[in-house]
């Protein structure tokens, strides 16, 4: 009864994370200000990773949290760059 329970519970994850990806997605497309779209992103790249995370864990697959863990490098760069191009204009002094 364990692994049913896990199992139902993975899926609600899955698919509950695939809803905030839409939304995440629709604020990006959307947005009013720039700002609005680079959280957005920021949000997209969370979602992305969680998702990852639950693809991992029901399948007991390392691969996957590898590659969450490069998601999560990668988006934290790519938020912090475009919060300085945002701020300043350009990304390299």
């Amino acid at each position: 009864m364990s692994a049913a329970i896990l199992y139902w519970s993975v899926i609600a994850a899955q698919s509950m994370l695939a809803v905030a990806m839409a939304l995440a997605v629709y604020r990006m497309t959307r947005g009013p200000r720039a700002q609005d779209r680079v959280l957005g992103l920021d949000t997209l790249y969370v979602n992305a990773m969680l998702l990852l995370l639950t693809f991992g864990i029901e399948t007991g697959r390392t691969v996957y949290f590898e590659a969450a863990l490069i998601v999560s490098l990668l988006g934290f760069v790519a938020t912090v760059s475009l919060a300085k191009f945002l701020m300043r204009g350009e990304v390299i002094e």
